[in-house]
């Protein structure tokens, strides 16, 4: 208009003036000139606002350097306005020396506390303009100035001093600092009167309609800390929390769950994802876990494997996306990438992680790296008393994975991992019947596997019966090597079916049952167990327990010589020699 340029020509004061009127009328592209107008003669306030309109694209392109740059102008002028928002944006990323990332969108001090993660803060920038804007009283400069006392690297923190312009801000009435000054608080609550203080102050930033106020003003009123419990009112705080944008998981829940509020189970999944698309690693997890468990959703893992790679991406570290490459449940069946889940996972601590990516690793699996930080888990693990880790660094110094070879080490730590842990009392009761990296020692033997068979494993149960069986290391005992067998065979345990076939077709001083023994070895046979498969062969070519078939007897020597037994050949030729009259 001509007025507006008139006007800018004559007085860059009254320039800002009519600029600011027309921004008040959201006439942007209108008042942009004028703004320029004044800020280039140097007024700080006008300057501000040629930064806003920038960082908002009001009237002009967004251009955050732009924005960035003229903030720093005004902010270098005094402005209070600038300094609070330079700072905020430093502390979120989003200006400094080490700026660089996504434009504004809207972003002031009211965004500390929020649930999304900075970009690369300049908490050094962010330090110098806050510590002005807090001097000069400015509330929320103050509470910017507290968080980044409380949250910046670590050479900078001063929680002393956080606390006192925490106060100053929350006394102002500023609800950001309610909020730190609640949380500030909280750190030194030691009595119900220090937590109702918590809580006054947490129902102040919650009246300003602070999604994280509001949240956490929900658990202390669902855990009744500094309030009356109350889980009907901490639902709807829950649920107010998740309306105006808090990520938290547990408004989904509560519907799903029933808790405080009428079952809905289709809002409480959409919660859940609006959560998960949020970022929300936990809420991914368990839209995921909906869709592989029996539950309000029909089962599939192809939509699992989509949340569970969201969860995976946003931080999870349970490794739960894992286990469907492991057994191609909505995915394609890839150890490899099963192998790079659970890397994630377990550089993040995840100790179930840790052991599955060792037994892929064992496999073969997983990168060359793999072996020797999944060998340096066990150790550190293991050295603090860990008894699962130290099984799993004797398994690593058996095989040689991540370290060299070593069966006394190995015997030591499956030695101390046995006070424990069935399978290294199996382990470690094997190597003392072989002298591998011990002294022989067959009694000792038989007392590990005696521990671990009664805590049921097969293999345990096997390995005792055995040398009960023969007398090794303690009294003969067929009839109770015959119990223990039976037990491991209830399990599925192939050799144990072996086992009572021949004690059956044997005797070993208990009655001969050659019907029984054939079942046991059919049984075994069916397993795969070649010995089992070389056995039930003879029986039926024999018609020793009064079954006699030489077709299915071939076929089952047939399976036994493909595995390597070398007398299911002697026995295939005989079998096809003509039959004299």
């Amino acid at each position: 208009m001509f007025l507006d340029r008139v006007i800018a020509i004559a007085s860059p004061v009254a320039a800002l003036r009519r600029a600011i009127r027309l921004i008040e009328e959201e006439q942007f592209a209108a008042a942009f000139p004028l703004l320029t107008r004044a800020a280039k003669a140097g007024i700080p306030e006008a300057e501000y606002h040629v930064a806003r309109s920038y960082l908002e694209g009001a009237g002009v392109p967004r251009s955050q350097a732009e924005g960035a740059r003229w903030l720093e102008r005004a902010a270098s002028h005094g402005w209070l306005e600038a300094l609070t928002l330079l700072a905020a944006l430093c502390v979120r990323g989003l200006a400094g020396t080490t700026s660089g990332g996504p434009s504004l969108g809207g972003g002031r001090a009211d965004r500390l506390f929020s649930d999304e993660a900075p970009v690369t803060p300049d908490f050094t920038s962010a330090l110098k303009w806050a510590r002005q804007a807090a001097e000069r009283n400015s509330s929320e400069g103050q509470a910017l100035l507290a968080y980044i006392l409380t949250y910046g690297p670590q050479a900078m923190r001063d929680l002393a001093e956080a606390h006192r312009w925490y106060g100053r801000s929350a006394a102002a009435g500023c609800p950001q600092g309610q909020l730190g000054f609640a949380l500030s608080l909280a750190r030194r609550a030691t009595d119900e009167d220090g937590r109702r203080q918590v809580a006054k102050q947490l129902e102040r930033a919650a009246a300003a309609k602070l999604p994280t106020a509001i949240y956490l003003l929900a658990v202390i009123t669902e855990n009744g800390t500094g309030v009356p419990p109350d889980g009907v009112r901490a639902a709807e705080y829950f649920r107010s929390a998740a309306e105006k944008g808090h990520r938290s998981v547990r408004w989904g829940l509560a519907l799903m769950e029933g808790q405080y509020v009428t079952r809905d189970l289709l809002a409480g999944e959409s919660w859940l994802r609006r959560a998960a698309l949020a970022r929300d690693p936990q809420a991914a997890t368990l839209v995921g876990n909906l869709y592989t468990q029996s539950g309000p959703l029909p089962p599939n893992y192809a939509e699992a494997a989509n949340w569970y790679r969201r969860a995976a991406e946003a931080g999870d570290k349970t490794g739960a996306r894992a286990s469907l490459y492991l057994t191609g449940a909505g995915v394609a069946r890839d150890k490899g990438e099963a192998a790079r889940w659970l890397r994630v996972a377990a550089e993040g601590g995840d100790q179930a992680a840790q052991v599955d990516l060792a037994n892929l690793v064992l496999e073969g699996a997983g990168a060359a790296s793999d072996p020797a930080k999944v060998a340096e888990w066990f150790e550190r693990a293991a050295s603090a008393g860990d008894l699962v880790a130290a099984f799993n660094l004797g398994i690593c110094l058996v095989k040689g994975v991540g370290l060299d070879r070593n069966e006394r080490q190995a015997a030591q730590w499956l030695r101390r991992a046995a006070e424990g842990v069935a399978e290294a009392q199996v382990m470690y009761g094997r190597m003392l019947v072989e002298g591998r990296g011990v002294v022989p020692d067959l009694p000792g033997a038989r007392v590990w596997f005696t521990r671990a068979a009664d805590a049921g494993v097969p293999d345990a149960q096997v390995a005792l019966a055995e040398m009960m069986v023969n007398g090794r290391g303690g009294p003969a005992d067929p009839a109770g090597a015959l119990a223990l067998f039976t037990k491991a065979a209830g399990k599925g345990h192939s050799g144990a079916m072996f086992a009572l076939g021949a004690m059956y077709g044997n005797g070993h001083d208990l009655p001969m049952d050659r019907h029984t023994a054939q079942q046991w070895f059919r049984r075994a046979a069916e397993l795969g167990h070649g010995h089992a498969q070389l056995m039930l062969g003879r029986y039926l070519a024999r018609g020793v327990a009064g079954e006699h078939d030489p077709v299915q007897a071939r076929l089952w020597l047939e399976r036994a010589a493909a595995q390597g037994i070398v007398d299911a050949e002697s026995d295939l030729a005989a079998l096809a020699e003509p039959t004299l009259p």
